[in-house]
């Protein structure tokens, strides 16, 4: 079977493209000079120039299942190294989202090959702390594994020499934890969000926060906490 249908509905892209901004392409052919990293996941809903409203050119991007940060993927060494010594991106952003079908599988007891290789870190986490876990109602379970998993691999991107040397130079780059919500299709805030060694070695240990999570903040939630701070009120806790 042809993909002709794809072809057409990239003409039709282009050609709508160049009628709504007529300079899109000749931007677009220009040196991209991103400020940011995006590590997120494969999931075909989650694209990072869409839930950060941004170009092509704006965001540098490396997906793979469940956003994991191995220390012997290449694919993704490489991407930091020339992310942060060749563009010189000022922010990594690890993302996840809730939902994810590669956590998912973390509590299943479905096994393959590779799949299973990849997601290996985040299955010692959960057998380590399966108390805990298996504690929670399914769904929250699986939201609060989405959570604890960016977290740990924010703390596996600090670890990367490539970003141990720019902090070491003095280089203006921070890592941050967030997470994006199928539900509503905002971005939450869950940290740790690193600019230096000491910040990173500062740490409270992963095994620490399973036991005490945080609380994820959307931009909608740091709006109205604003907002109530202008009025001397306590601002809202449930988005």
């Amino acid at each position: 079977m042809d993909l002709h249908h794809l072809f057409d509905r990239n003409v039709a892209w282009a050609q709508q493209k160049t009628r709504d901004d007529p300079s899109f392409f000749v931007r677009m052919a220009e040196q991209q000079s991103p400020k940011y990293l995006w590590i997120g996941c494969s999931d075909s809903r989650v694209t990072a120039n869409d839930v950060l409203g941004l170009d092509p050119g704006e965001v540098f991007v490396q997906r793979n299942i469940a956003n994991v940060v191995h220390t012997s993927d290449m694919n993704l060494l490489a991407v930091v190294e020339y992310a942060v010594e060749f563009l010189r991106v000022e922010h990594i952003i690890v993302c996840g989202h809730y939902g994810c079908g590669g956590i998912q599988r973390v509590f299943e007891d479905k096994r393959s090959a590779l799949v299973d290789h990849w997601l290996q870190p985040i299955v010692m986490l959960y057998r380590k702390h399966r108390a805990v876990f298996d504690a929670l109602d399914a769904a929250t379970r699986l939201d609060r594994m989405c959570e604890i998993n960016i977290e740990m691999q924010v703390r596996r991107v600090a670890a990367v020499p490539t970003v141990e040397n720019a902090w070491a130079k003095g280089r203006d780059l921070t890592l941050h934890g967030w997470i994006y919500g199928m539900h509503d299709g905002l971005l939450r805030d869950l940290g740790p969000t690193l600019s230096s060694l000491a910040t990173r070695d500062a740490l409270v240990s992963i095994d620490q926060r399973v036991l005490d999570p945080v609380e994820p903040s959307s931009g909608v939630r740091r709006h109205a906490i604003e907002a109530f701070a202008a009025l001397g009120e306590p601002g809202p806790r449930n988005f």
